[in-house]
Parts: C-alpha cells; sequence; structure tokens
C-alpha cells in the first residue's frame, strides 16, 4: 500500500484484460465526469492483454498511471497491485466495462465522507438499456445457499427476506448490505488497512466477498448508495474464458467455506454445503459445455 493516504484524493482503481472498446468508455467516462469535489488519479493495471488495450491507454489516455503485467495475475492481484500504487483516502474498484454519469463520483464520495463508519459503499449497476441488475448479495451462509440452490432448481417460492442470495434495493437513497459487486465499489483507505486487500487464493470471484466479510467482522458498515448509478456492461473478461469461470466460481465458494464457515457452522453442515456446491459446478460446467464444446478450449 501507499506509505500515506492523501486526504480528498480518489483513486480510482482499474484491472482490465482484452476489453480495450469499452475500457476506452470507461475512461473517456471519468475524463468526462471527475469528481468536482475531490483530486482524481486513475490507475490502470493490464493483465497481458492481447487487444491493444495497454497501447490504447498510453496513447490516449496519458494521464493513467498504467501498470503491464507479462501475464493474466487475475483480478485479485491486479487489483492489489493498483490498490498498492494509490495515494487517496478513498479508493474506488471499477470494472472497464462500466461507465460513470455525472455527479456519481460526487455523492458516492460525499456519502462516504458522511458515514465515518462506512468501510465500503457500491453503486447501483445498470444495464444500456436503462434495467437495473442485482447490484449486492447477502454472504452465502448455508440457509442462503439452500434457498439459492432450490430456486435454481426452479421450485416456485420466495425465500425469507433475510435468506435471499440477491438483495432488493430502493431506488434511491441508500441501504446498508453484505456485499455489493466489486464492478464500482468505493473503500475507505483506512478500513483497508485493518483488515488487508484481497486475499489472493480467490484469483477471479469470491475475493470481494471475502474482503466484505472481513469488513463487517472488524465492525464496519457497508452500504449500496442508489442514487450512485454505474453503467455496467456485465461480464465482459469472464465472457472469454466462460469453461474457467465456472470452475472458478465454485472454487472460490468452497475455499470461502473452508475459511470461514467450517469454523462458524461446524464441519456437517458446512460440508455438506461445500458437497452441493462441488456438485452444482460440475452440473453447471457440463451443462454449459453440453451447449457449447468449443468453451473447453476456450477457457486456455
Amino acid at each position: 500500500m501507499a506509505t500515506k493516504a492523501s486526504r480528498r484524493l480518489l483513486s480510482v482503481c482499474i484491472v482490465n484484460w482484452n476489453t480495450r472498446d469499452l475500457l476506452r468508455a470507461c475512461l473517456l467516462s471519468l475524463r468526462k465526469h471527475p469528481p468536482s469535489s475531490r483530486l482524481m488519479e486513475i490507475i490502470m493495471v493490464d493483465n497481458a492483454s492481447r487487444d491493444g488495450s495497454a497501447e490504447m491507454v498510453v496513447a490516449e489516455f496519458p494521464g493513467v498511471r498504467l501498470v503491464r503485467n507479462p501475464r493474466n495475475l487475475n483480478y485479485a492481484r491486479g487489483s492489489n497491485q493498483a490498490i498498492a500504487l494509490a495515494s487517496g483516502d478513498l479508493i474506488l474498484l471499477l470494472n472497464p466495462d462500466t461507465e460513470v454519469f455525472d455527479g456519481t463520483l460526487d455523492r458516492l464520495c460525499r456519502f462516504v465522507d458522511e458515514h465515518p463508519e462506512a468501510g465500503a459503499a457500491g453503486c447501483l449497476l445498470v444495464s444500456p438499456d436503462g434495467s437495473v441488475q442485482s447490484s449486492c448479495r447477502s454472504l452465502p451462509t448455508p440457509p442462503v445457499l439452500l434457498f439459492e440452490m432450490l430456486r435454481l432448481a426452479g421450485l416456485p417460492f420466495r425465500p425469507p427476506q433475510d435468506w435471499r442470495y440477491y438483495v432488493d434495493l430502493p431506488q434511491s437513497g441508500y441501504r446498508e448490505v453484505d456485499q455489493p459487486m466489486a464492478s464500482a465499489l468505493c473503500l475507505r483507505r483506512r478500513a483497508l488497512d485493518q483488515v488487508g486487500v484481497f486475499d489472493e487464493r480467490f484469483p477471479l470471484f469470491w475475493n470481494d466477498v471475502d474482503l466484505c466479510y472481513l469488513l463487517k467482522r472488524a465492525g464496519w458498515s457497508i452500504y449500496a448508495v442508489c442514487d450512485c448509478r454505474v453503467l455496467h456492461h456485465l461480464g465482459a473478461s469472464t465472457r472469454q474464458a466462460a469453461a474457467r469461470a465456472v470452475v472458478d466460481s465454485h472454487r472460490g465458494l468452497i475455499r470461502f467455506y473452508l475459511k470461514h464457515y467450517v469454523s462458524r457452522y461446524g464441519w456437517l453442515l458446512a460440508g455438506l454445503c461445500i458437497a452441493a456446491i462441488w456438485l452444482a459446478g460440475w452440473a453447471r460446467l457440463g451443462m454449459r459445455l453440453l451447449l457449447d464444446p468449443t468453451l473447453l478450449w476456450r477457457a486456455h
């Protein structure tokens, strides 16, 4: 991490892999709609893109601090690289397939400044057609996981509010949540100094859930700020390696259970959940490959 965080500075951290055109739109939106209440720095880590992403940044956005990795180090390590270079007291993790709107960054920074208990605050993600995406999730406890798997199996019922995987959000205002998507997630430097950065044993998925879990356990509050909307094109990088994404997603959830929930719920209940995750992962991967066998070699 940077040795000393600069007050009134927003550090925007972006990790990119082969999303040049979307990355350009993201950086243009930051250039067009910077925060008026703070200075802003942008740090972009490129994970060995083959589409000219890094060259585009050098040519068109010389003010962006660029890190070029010789190979794909994945999201968690790339984010940690960017955070280590960041100087701001607020750090905005931003996906390259997002675009900010006028006023988004000012409202987000103001919210975190006005809520000193906030360790993190996420934005409301919207699709290009204007529809609201499922921007926040609850922690994947055994009851939540059970009801989510039953829902995916097609059973027509709604679990209790506390046991829903995806959280209903208001159209305005804010709500305290377990885990906003890291597609547009603002982190307080002081909170990161306390709990640490991403656990790189979660290279692609569940690293943000793990970090939010640690923040809440340390006493920090986490919010979804629904007045702060960010355009999200959804999954631009993971679609390039869909089969690997399925494997890494389920592997990450199992690792999350081993790290946090075995000691909390015991081996019997946590072990049953881990077995269910493993079986669901293989079933999901098999279905994906059945529908599109080319995913097998595209994963590499």
